[in-house]
């Protein structure tokens, strides 16, 4: 009698899995970010049937934001669920959730940060998260309502740096019915049906109607517009990088100067890929930095008439004086 292979929603996750630790080194420890949801639990239940098999060591980590009651429990309970699902350790990282950019983005900057310290003192060489293609549509609608650029719909990247997400390839649907397959209860975090939240929002009505109005395989045309959008993306940004360099006329902590007229030679995408880079090596936040700011600081370059200094996050303002350009905590003497 012929053997009965896995579930395909199990087979297409362990699968995914399989393909990002490709180019892990056996022996390596690998961890998985999970939460007790359907993404991050399929997550798990794969990464522990693939990587002793791969020659891979194999881990949980699972993170308690402190955002509401029970929380503590509930990051124990998944903790406590690792051996079950093949993986020789696990940890509950406790965060401290600021206010900096709104609640869903500083829970999302405290999470990276535990799972950044918690992967260097374990020597992880990945941490795998389990955002789907669904999580990627969702990723590149917001990105269109912020109008921050070509970034900002290229979505989350797949793999092969610390962090990896091998389901952007795969629907929520798949994660679903994988652990149904595996006879694993996710949990159901209150905060993924909460209106209060733009993603959920977006989740919830946005992307539905879309489905709704213009056929469906939205998602999957979103996604595979993120994937197209970062080829693009990672192409500019290395010119960029370069273009920096050739620019920067000092870039000492808390001020960068940078000539002008090498910044008007340069194409529009790729200045103010610059400009932008120069702003964050200044000290302004990244996910504070919108474009208008960076167009702002651009007019310094293309249009300029002898105007004030543009006004930065973080307290910098950009200035223009004697063919340099200053980027530095205000007021810049």
């Amino acid at each position: 009698m012929a053997s009965v292979g896995p579930h395909p929603a199990v087979a297409d996750v362990r699968r995914a899995v399989r393909e990002a630790l490709a180019d892990v080194p056996g022996g390596r420890l690998v961890l998985a970010a999970c939460s007790g949801g359907a993404d991050s639990l399929a997550l798990a239940a794969a990464l522990g049937f693939v990587a002793p098999r791969a020659g891979l060591r194999a881990g949980l980590l699972t993170v308690d934001h402190r955002l509401q009651p029970g929380s503590a429990e509930r990051a124990a309970e998944v903790a406590g669920m690792a051996g079950a699902l093949g993986l020789e350790t696990a940890e509950v990282l406790t965060v401290e959730v600021g206010t900096e950019g709104g609640p869903e983005a500083a829970a999302r900057d405290a999470r990276y940060r535990a799972l950044g310290e918690a992967a260097d003192r374990l020597g992880a060489a990945a941490v795998l998260l389990g955002h789907t293609r669904d999580d990627q549509a969702e990723t590149v609608l917001l990105g269109l309502a912020r109008g921050s650029g070509l970034r900002s719909i290229s979505g989350m990247a797949g793999g092969g740096g610390r962090y990896r997400r091998p389901f952007l390839e795969i629907p929520r649907a798949t994660t679903v019915a994988a652990c149904r397959a595996l006879g694993l209860t996710p949990w159901d975090d209150p905060h993924n049906a909460n209106p209060r939240y733009t993603r959920v929002r977006v989740r919830a009505r946005i992307l539905p109607l879309l489905e709704e109005e213009l056929g469906p395989g939205v998602a999957e045309a979103l996604a595979r517009t993120a994937r197209l959008a970062r080829d693009d993306a990672d192409a500019l940004d290395e010119w960029a990088e370069r273009a920096y360099l050739d620019c920067a006329l000092s870039d000492i902590g808390g001020s960068v100067t940078l000539a002008v007229r090498a910044l008007e030679d340069l194409p529009g995408a790729v200045r103010r890929r610059v400009l932008r880079r120069a702003a964050i090596a200044a000290g302004a936040p990244s996910g504070a930095l919108s474009a208008t700011h960076v167009h702002a600081v651009d007019r310094l370059i293309t249009h300029w008439h002898g105007q004030k200094a543009v006004d930065l996050p973080g307290g910098l303002a950009a200035v223009r004086r004697y063919g340099t350009l200053i980027l530095a905590i205000s007021p810049i003497p």
